[in-house]
């Protein structure tokens, strides 16, 4: 998929490869209501929408947003980009499919809220500042029958995002899984992750997980 990744953008990497092949599993028909929160470029919103899904797609970046716009002009189909922090732009809706793919990576400083292009991978100190608001928010916009569709790290704890969502009433399990090469965040912070226990000393790659949930 050609898309226009402006700087500062979340480009299309291994986790959101992973998501598009949990998304071919989903039956799509025309009109399927489709959520994709953390749309960066919007590949994945753009992949829903050529199926004949009615997209809304969600980012807290204003260039995402703007290069989601874009993308999907130039594809020729229709997808409403909005900005807003996570699930407040679609409160009081509802979806058939709702996919995300968060910021997930632990931070240092994850005590601060990230800015700029960090947005899209730091999420605090334990990695599940935005899981853990997703786990809690999401499973009250997904319709009778909707699936969820959730990518994120080992590192931030699968097991605790199974037992949120099922609180919530959701069938969820861990749908796929791949290991992945370090890309430049971790491989900065991998000094920090093993004196965390995160990470061996000779530890090179991540293990990713897709969460399917449905109602």
């Amino acid at each position: 998929m050609n898309l226009l990744v402006p700087p500062g953008v979340y480009a299309p990497q291994d986790d959101t490869a992973l998501l598009k092949e949990a998304l071919d599993t989903v039956p799509l028909r025309e009109g399927t209501r489709v959520l994709d929160i953390g749309t960066g470029s919007g590949a994945l919103a753009l992949e829903a929408a050529r199926r004949g899904g009615h997209v809304t797609a969600v980012d807290v970046s204003r260039r995402a947003v703007f290069a989601t716009r874009l993308n999907a002009l130039l594809a020729g189909v229709r997808v409403h980009a909005v900005r807003g922090d996570l699930l407040s732009p679609v409160a009081g809706e509802s979806f058939d499919l709702i996919m995300a793919n968060p910021p997930y990576v632990p931070a240092p400083d994850g005590a601060r809220r990230p800015r700029g292009a960090a947005r899209a991978w730091d999420a605090g100190h334990d990695g599940r500042m935005v899981l853990d608001r997703i786990c809690r928010e999401a499973p009250g916009l997904l319709r009778p029958g909707g699936t969820l569709l959730l990518v994120h790290s080992v590192l931030s704890d699968p097991d605790r995002t199974l037992e949120h969502l099922g609180s919530s009433g959701l069938r969820a399990v861990v749908a796929d899984r791949r290991w992945v090469a370090f890309g430049p965040v971790l491989r900065s912070r991998h000094g920090w992750l093993r004196e965390r226990g995160l990470l061996a000393h000779d530890d090179d790659k991540e293990e990713l997980v897709v969460i399917r949930a449905e109602r």
